[in-house]
């Protein structure tokens, strides 16, 4: 794996580079950068600061734990199976984003627009989800145990085979969505609403 310290990072806020696969940028601070359709597979970005950053169409299949995309553009970003531990993703931007096998535990997701996302077989334990939009999103396989949905839209959600043990359901909106009802039984669900599921 590169280090930083090896790398001539000044042209990043341009979009000159494309490609910074296997490096380490560990804590770096690239907010506001221009990092569209940059390549960052198998690097690492643990506690890096991408707030406001242009990430769109970027390949993010690397590890991003604790970093802080608050308000980045992630729309059309590639997240597949990247580890988002811990992530801040408030206010950001991602549409047409891939989640499927990401690794979401304890991330903060708290009213995020992520319709029509695909989060198949994502990890979310323990994520805060409140007020989270996610009407026509994919989560079938998906483990959302102890994760805090209250008040979150899953509309027309895909929700099967998804775990909702110790999940906060409270005034969630399930309104067609596909789901096993017995996936609800050992959850929070005061005031949800389970008109038209389909089971």
């Amino acid at each position: 794996m590169s280090n930083l310290l090896t790398l001539d990072l000044s042209h990043i806020r341009n979009g000159e580079i494309q490609d910074l696969q296997g490096v380490n940028l560990n804590g770096c601070n690239l907010s506001g950068g221009n990092l569209a359709k940059v390549n960052f597979s198998s690097g690492t970005l643990m506690g890096a600061n991408l707030t406001g950053a242009n990430l769109q169409g970027a390949i993010l299949r690397c590890n991003l734990r604790g970093a802080d995309l608050t308000g980045a553009d992630l729309q059309g970003a590639d997240l597949r199976g990247a580890d988002l531990r811990g992530t801040i993703l408030l206010s950001a931007q991602v549409n047409n984003i891939s989640l499927a096998g990401a690794f979401l535990g304890g991330a903060i997701l708290t009213h995020l627009d992520l319709r029509g996302a695909d989060l198949r077989g994502a990890d979310l334990r323990g994520a805060n989800l409140v007020g989270a939009c996610l009407q026509n999103t994919d989560l079938s396989n998906s483990n959302l145990s102890g994760a805090d949905l209250s008040q979150a839209d899953m509309e027309e959600a895909n929700l099967i085979g998804a775990v909702f043990l110790g999940a906060n359901l409270q005034g969630a909106n399930l309104l067609c969505a596909s789901i096993e009802v017995s996936a609800l039984d050992y959850c929070f669900k005061e005031g949800i609403c389970l008109e038209g599921i389909y089971n």
